[in-house]
């Protein structure tokens, strides 16, 4: 399980150090997309899979459905760490969630978030001033 906070930073050439506590679980093959809230998910290959078959049932005939699928599926690459544990983050994905310099990489249960600082910080700023709402929207969901 990922979990945790940290500061990073891009190197000239893109590369991004993967924090130690997460390589061993990383494995040495990975996969980025687009991520939700204009971050961008980093997936062990073997969660990859896990989430490919759940995509793959999605209906065809609902718009919204092929709509996700393409968006996260188009974002896709694949990730190899280096002997250093850093890998690079395509410019693609660098342009989506405004990734230039400092990054935020975050433990997400089963997968690993990276986040432009700026961007972390105001999220976080953001659910922090509606964490007593959430906690009691999600109460509702059994947890």
């Amino acid at each position: 399980m990922f979990m945790g906070e940290y500061q990073h930073s891009l190197d000239s050439k893109g590369r991004l150090i993967i924090p130690a506590k997460f390589r061993e679980e990383l494995g040495e093959n990975a996969v980025m997309t687009r991520g939700l809230d204009n971050c961008l998910f980093l997936f062990p290959q073997s969660e990859w899979m896990v989430l490919e078959e759940k995509l793959k049932t999605l209906p065809l005939t609902k718009a919204t459905a092929r709509q996700f699928v393409r968006f996260f599926f188009s974002g896709a690459t694949e990730c190899d760490l280096d002997k250093q544990g850093r890998i690079t983050i395509p410019q693609n994905l660098r342009d989506y969630a405004k990734v230039d310099k400092d990054v935020v990489v975050i433990g997400v249960s089963n997968r690993i978030e990276i986040w432009s600082r700026d961007r972390w910080e105001q999220y976080m700023q953001e659910a922090e001033d509606a964490y007593e709402e959430i906690a009691e929207n999600i109460v509702e969901l059994g947890i």
